[in-house]
């Protein structure tokens, strides 16, 4: 896998806005803030179909859960693909019980490709935010395989493109605009969101923010349990003893 810089240095990170004020505010473990539009499962639907958004990501499942999850994952990382394709279908049967919330919160560990891709996900919001990320692991053999084929050169002058082109760019690069149009997204609106400046500061501050809160963190993908990032629990075989305990 290519490494990527992160360009934190031409990229201002934002402070966070205070949330909607007509709507209920919440706090997870953390003290990351979710911001609450879903309290309960839609009529005939479950915990799993309940999404609400976070100050650093999206959650889904109850938001008064007494155990509350956040992953910390890379959309390009392969290990996070590993955990997405082995673990979750067995997490979202906890979510889906109301006894557990998994948060999803982005870190940027390949810089502007996992920024295009993260910008992809988040474009269209909460209902279509999990779905996407699901999709983008299933086909991220795809789309990175077309960035790391590609040249070092031609990657770094992409790097050194405004903001509001690079992202663009790198995700042309990677197929994505079509990729997301075939799944509902029109090309249009995922390049506004690739070049919106304030989504793109917003995600760098996410990314921040992880090793401000835990400086222990040490690489994607990392769990966080009410409150306490566990220490080897990258794979679905060390987590699931632990949210077990917890879940008791």
């Amino acid at each position: 896998m290519k490494a990527f810089t992160l360009l934190t240095c031409t990229i201002a990170v934002l402070a966070l806005a205070g949330c909607n004020k007509n709507k209920t505010e919440g706090t997870v473990a953390d003290n990351s803030k979710v911001t609450i539009t879903q309290a309960t499962p839609p009529p005939g639907g479950t915990w799993n179909d309940v999404v609400n958004a976070t100050s650093d990501g999206f959650m889904m499942g109850n938001p008064n859960a007494k155990v509350k999850l956040v992953e910390i994952a890379s959309l390009g990382c392969p290990y996070c693909k590993k955990f997405d394709d082995e673990g979750i279908p067995h997490l979202l049967d906890y979510v889906k019980s109301g006894q557990l919330s998994w948060e999803f919160r982005p870190y940027l560990i390949h810089g502007p490709i996992d920024m295009a891709a993260q910008l992809i996900a988040t474009c269209n919001g909460l209902k279509t935010f999990f779905p996407i990320v699901f999709a983008l692991y299933k086909d991220q053999p795809i789309w990175m395989g077309k960035v790391e084929a590609t040249p070092q050169d031609k990657l770094s002058e992409m790097q050194n493109l405004p903001t509001n082109q690079m992202f663009v760019s790198m995700a042309s690069l990677a197929g994505l605009q079509d990729w997301a149009a075939a799944r509902g997204l029109p090309q249009a609106k995922s390049n506004q969101c690739l070049s919106d400046q304030k989504m793109i500061d917003h995600q760098v501050e996410v990314t921040g923010n992880v090793n401000t809160q835990y400086p222990d963190f040490k690489g994607t993908p990392s769990f966080v349990l009410n409150g306490k990032l566990l220490e080897d629990a990258g794979t679905w075989d060390k987590l699931k003893p632990q949210l077990e305990e917890a879940l008791k």
